[in-house]
């Protein structure tokens, strides 16, 4: 989906972006090919033809913060397919809705092939250094939820530039609602020995383990784990879906985007 994107070209917004794919326009290499034959005018000609030569560079350099600056906030989730493999899938629990009454009991960071899980007064402050990893940080309403927590709670933070929310990405899908809701209509994602708490559930468990119950953090930690792992299908399904629609008025005049990107 990244060599099929133009908005991060300067003059180019969604309608034209658009224009340019029904026009046969499909990547990069056919804007350039387009830009050989000379239909452009001669300013935007070297403008594009400069500007996709720093992007080709930037994605050999794998630089997603180059992308991430010229994307429009809500477009960050075409970065997902190329930079996969610097991608964290992030959930955090806490005892209270406000970052300024509650604190993080527990942090679950998937990504890179690891699953990592911090626990207030235990490991908790090796969180920052763990993402520092990740380029890309995917989370379910963490723009308004976890990221704000992390940053009271650590206010040196630094967390992967792009971030993904997939509570207003699957919105646009048309999945409204929780996690766990979405999850059961999609039929994505693994709650075995988990089915049935939900965050009020968290926040006892986090209790009865300060009371001693060293059973209930094992079960809030098995609880986060599954809300952090299960943003990875999710995630795949959401940036798929969202590219098929942007590109299907193409299928019919000529291979597949989905295939080539």
């Amino acid at each position: 989906m990244l060599r099929a994107t133009f908005l991060h070209l300067s003059g180019i917004g969604a309608t034209g972006e658009s224009t340019l794919w029904r026009s046969g326009v499909r990547d990069w290499q056919d804007l350039v090919r387009r830009l050989d034959s000379g239909q452009e005018a001669p300013d935007r000609l070297a403008r594009w033809r400069a500007e996709l030569a720093v992007s080709e560079r930037a994605l050999s350099e794998r630089n997603v913060e180059w992308f991430t600056l010229r994307l429009p906030r809500s477009e960050q989730w075409r970065l997902y397919p190329t930079f996969r493999p610097e991608t964290a899938y992030l959930d955090i629990e806490t005892t209270s809705l406000s970052p300024y009454e509650g604190i993080v009991t527990v942090v679950t960071v998937h990504g890179g092939g690891t699953t990592r899980t911090f626990v207030a007064d235990d490991n908790l402050e090796e969180l920052p250094a763990c993402l520092e990893r990740f380029d890309v940080l995917v989370t379910f309403n963490g723009s308004q939820f976890d990221v704000p927590f992390l940053r009271v709670r650590f206010p040196q933070l630094q967390p992967p530039v792009a971030h993904i929310d997939l509570r207003f990405l699957l919105y646009r899908l048309g999945y409204a609602g929780g996690l766990k809701r979405i999850e059961a209509r999609l039929g994505l994602g693994d709650r075995s020995g988990v089915e049935g708490i939900g965050g009020l559930d968290a926040v006892r468990l986090w209790e009865s383990y300060r009371r001693g119950q060293s059973s209930a953090l094992e079960r809030l930690v098995r609880y986060n784990r599954a809300d952090t792992v299960n943003l990875e299908p999710l995630t795949e399904f959401a940036t798929t879906e969202l590219s098929r629609r942007l590109l299907a008025p193409l299928e019919d005049s000529g291979p597949s985007l989905r295939a080539r990107h």
